[in-house]
């Protein structure tokens, strides 16, 4: 991988993983028209690498309320932080239980799959469509909707359907505050993909990926910059009720994946 390609990708992550149109679809889209050298097992480690750039630029952001559960979590009380805090470990269930025991089955989704990403994309449109329908409210998320969410990330492992907007339109569906779910869902994910870090670190996983360690490094900066600005954007665009037009950007690069992969095959 060139340096450039580093810093396309870094960029491509860094906005879309707070953006709700799929940051693993957009990535498997960019490696396949860059045609990139990447083998699966390289496409995934580069991608598990940005998006720890994009966790870590989520802690920055929400540095105040992460720190806010912490010191309730020592407290050893039942307060709001403590049941915070088990609603975020429910939201982990789902997606680490697939992470665990589909690891292997997983990564054959990355390395090419356009046409599975045009699909999902469609899917992710849809769902963006329907949230952006419903109305607003200021609910906040209880025990049940944090499973229910959780499902949906874990759904979202398949790359064309976004994370973050198939986990904060599944809440604004569930009928929680708009807001509470961008900061909910761009929460949830931090602690996964901090586990998912040190597994790798402490495996032999990536022995063989062909990816050298500047552009990994390169991609990661660019990552966690372009993450700082699009993470304070998005959730100012989810109160706004915006999210029908990143479902028509979903319905137009999902039907023209599909037809690349179509006039390619």
């Amino acid at each position: 991988m060139s340096i450039l390609e580093a810093i396309v990708f870094g960029i491509i992550q860094g906005l879309t993983e707070f953006l709700p149109v799929s940051s693993s679809g957009h990535l498997e889209l960019a490696n396949t028209i860059l045609n990139s050298d990447l083998d699966p097992e390289g496409s995934m480690m580069m991608t598990v690498v940005l998006h720890f750039a994009t966790a870590l630029s989520t802690v920055i952001v929400f540095r105040k309320e992460l720190l806010q559960i912490l010191k309730g979590l020592f407290q050893f009380k039942w307060n709001d932080e403590m049941k915070f805090s088990v609603k975020i470990i429910l939201s982990m269930i789902p997606a680490a239980a697939v992470g665990v025991l589909f690891n292997e089955e997983i990564e054959q989704f990355f390395g090419g799959q356009v046409m599975l990403v045009g699909f999902m994309l469609l899917l992710t449109g849809g769902l963006l469509f329907l949230a952006d329908r419903s109305k607003k409210t200021d609910k906040d998320v209880s025990f049940m909707n944090s499973i229910l969410i959780g499902i949906s990330q874990a759904i979202a492992i398949l790359p064309g359907i976004s994370r973050s907007g198939a986990t904060i339109s599944t809440a604004v569906i569930l009928g929680i505050d708009r807001e509470k779910s961008a900061r909910f869902s761009f929460l949830m994910v931090v602690p996964l993909i901090f586990g998912k870090m040190a597994k790798d670190l402490m495996s032999d996983e990536f022995s063989a990926a062909s990816v050298d360690a500047l552009p990994l490094i390169i991609g990661f900066i660019v990552a966690l910059i372009t993450g700082l600005v699009a993470c304070t954007w998005m959730i100012a665009l989810v109160k706004k009720a915006k999210l029908k037009y990143f479902s028509f950007y979903c319905f137009i690069v999902g039907l023209t994946a599909i037809s690349y992969a179509f006039i390619y095959a």
